[in-house]
């Protein structure tokens, strides 16, 4: 069940996957498959996510799953941000993965397209995210999606001065 409470299914490896809300029970699989992709077992940080962006009833603050097979296969991270710098809200997505033998099967499109209409009834109408300029693989799937470089460029400094 996605979060507006209809059913999206896509073809995972080995059956149909579904996304809904995440659930506390589902954190032990996410901290699995981050710790899988990144090779670092984060658990307090995935703690603390759940508890700002899947605990509770916020429409503008979104944690999705895939679920194929009674299996949480990925996962989708995001929220609404107002006014950062004078731009109109929009979605923020900073966060997406699917586990590495559940990939090329549409799971992160379905994830994608389930935080985009959690975001439309929030009444945003665009999306928007940050990554790593040589993580091609995600670079990939966005441009795939449809995303661009946007208006925005992001600064950065050191703060150990």
């Amino acid at each position: 069940m996605s979060a507006g409470g209809t059913d999206r299914r896509a073809r995972g490896k080995t059956g149909e996957v579904s996304v809904r809300k995440a659930r506390r029970t589902d954190l032990e699989r996410v901290i699995g498959i981050d710790a899988t992709v990144t090779g670092i077992e984060k658990d307090d940080y995935w703690h603390s996510v759940f508890h700002r962006y899947g605990a509770g009833n916020r429409p503008e603050r979104q944690f999705l799953v895939a679920e194929c097979d009674g299996q949480v296969v990925g996962f989708v991270i995001g929220e609404v941000r107002d006014w950062e710098f004078g731009a109109p809200p929009c979605g923020g997505g900073f966060t997406i993965d699917v586990a590495p033998d559940h990939r090329l099967g549409g799971v992160a499109t379905r994830l994608l397209q389930a935080l985009c209409a959690a975001f439309r009834r929030s009444g945003v109408r665009k999306l928007r995210t940050i990554l790593a300029r040589d993580n091609t693989l995600i670079l990939s799937f966005f441009r795939s999606q449809g995303m661009m470089t946007g208006p925005f460029m992001p600064l950065e400094m050191d703060l150990d001065a």
